[in-house]
């Protein structure tokens, strides 16, 4: 369900960017099961990132352009409160912007690792929807 616009740029650009989270949450899953563990992790980061700047977005608040999920989670909770339990451990996520992407890297997720940081992507995607009003369902 997609966030209403009614012709708002800010909504819209809200909406675009939940749109950008959901194909990388979507992305971390096939990769994740199909064993590319790294580029999972960094999809999770970027689902999280994105989910972030869409309530920024929606809100009307401007944002560095930073992989730092950290720090657009404490901008968020500046908004809304409610939103630390989940931004507070999304920060980890942030690494992963970068770590993993380029040759040298010697760390390897350990077991469990990858889909735990899946599920932590989805929790932040999930509470951002929660907190952008949606269009009635038709029907």
């Amino acid at each position: 369900m997609m966030p209403r616009t009614d012709g708002d740029p800010k909504a819209l650009e809200a909406s675009e960017w939940l749109d950008k989270a959901v194909e990388d949450l979507e992305s971390a899953r096939v990769l994740i099961d199909t064993g590319h563990p790294a580029n999972a992790l960094f999809h999770c980061q970027q689902c999280a990132e994105k989910s972030l700047k869409a309530f920024l977005t929606w809100h009307g608040q401007p944002f560095r352009r930073t992989h730092d999920v950290e720090e657009a989670g404490v901008a968020c909770c500046a908004i809304d409160p409610t939103l630390a339990p989940v931004t507070s451990r999304a920060g980890v996520l942030s690494g992963f912007a970068w770590r993993l992407r380029y040759p040298g890297e010697s760390y390897k997720p350990e077991a469990g690792e990858t889909e735990f940081m899946w599920e932590l992507a989805k929790a932040v995607l999930t509470e951002i929807r929660r907190r952008i009003p949606l269009e009635a369902e038709a029907g």
